[in-house]
């Protein structure tokens, strides 16, 4: 069974097997967990962001799926790239946010990855409740088949580890 820890702190500063970004459908970078992982991994993971965009993904990565690339700078060894989807009031997107945990749990597997760090996909700009974001992330790690043996949510503030905290206690009873 996957062991699932919690830590607060900055995800590109995790020594793991792969590190999660939460990457917009462009995989060019952008804000947030985005921004910070092209920035800090360095112009390696741009490159092979622009080489999976002429080649797989010419119109984007779509919402929901996952694919990885050099981790560059970084002390990961791959990262693997997730589009979250932006939160609706209206609409029940649940489900994509979900897959955006299998689909990179899936791709972890490929890589023989053993840990794996996410962040709180879709809670900062894309607006997903954090409450209800950590309820998916972690029922959906739980309910995986992978053989991940760790993974680890890298939250950036107490609220967000607050969150996931209390997910992970109520997932144990």
């Amino acid at each position: 069974m996957t062991r699932i820890t919690l830590v607060l702190g900055d995800i590109t500063a995790e020594k793991a097997d792969a590190v999660v970004n939460a990457a917009n459908s462009s995989l060019l970078g952008g804000g947030g967990v985005d921004g910070a992982i092209h920035r800090r991994g360095g112009p390696e993971i741009l490159a092979a962001c622009e080489d999976l965009r002429r080649s797989h993904y010419g119109k984007g990565l779509p919402t929901g799926r996952a694919v990885a690339t050099t981790a560059g700078r970084l002390a990961a060894g791959h990262v693997i790239h997730t589009v979250g989807p932006v939160w609706s009031r209206d609409e029940d997107r649940s489900a994509l946010l979900a897959s955006c945990y299998r689909e990179s749990l899936r791709i972890a597997d490929e890589l023989g990855a053993r840990t794996v760090a996410f962040p709180a996909i879709s809670t900062g700009i894309y607006g997903w409740p954090m409450d209800d974001g950590a309820r998916i992330a972690v029922e959906t790690v739980r309910g995986a088949r992978t053989d991940v043996e760790e993974v680890r949510f890298v939250l950036f503030d107490d609220a967000a580890y607050q969150a996931f905290a209390d997910r992970v206690r109520a997932a144990q009873h």
